[in-house]
């Protein structure tokens, strides 16, 4: 993505409910592509504000399907890919200020 936080989508969860999620980056990761997302219509403050993580699949037209990721394990390795891609320079910006 080009930009920070410039891409909304909406998904429905298996009870219907429907939620706006912003979208902050993507990346690639054992053959798959994912999304790192934040709820766009909840509360900082709400407990359950957070990183949303979704595996991005083709759909039969070319179009995106997001699917959750299941699999623990698959799940940490991802996180912990974003936060690396995100803020990995931090950490190497306050190492060189040493």
């Amino acid at each position: 993505m080009d930009e920070y936080g410039s891409s909304f989508i909406t998904i429905e969860d298996d009870e219907g409910n429907e939620f706006e999620l912003e979208q902050l980056d993507t990346l690639e990761y054992s053959g798959g592509e994912y999304g790192l997302f934040l709820p766009a219509d909840m509360s900082e403050d709400d407990p359950d504000y957070g990183y949303i993580i979704l595996r991005i699949e083709p759909d039969e037209d070319g179009g995106e399907v997001f699917c959750s990721v299941d699999e623990e394990e698959e799940l940490v390795a991802v996180y912990d890919r974003f936060m690396e891609q995100l803020f990995g320079d931090e950490d190497n910006d306050e190492g060189a200020e040493e």
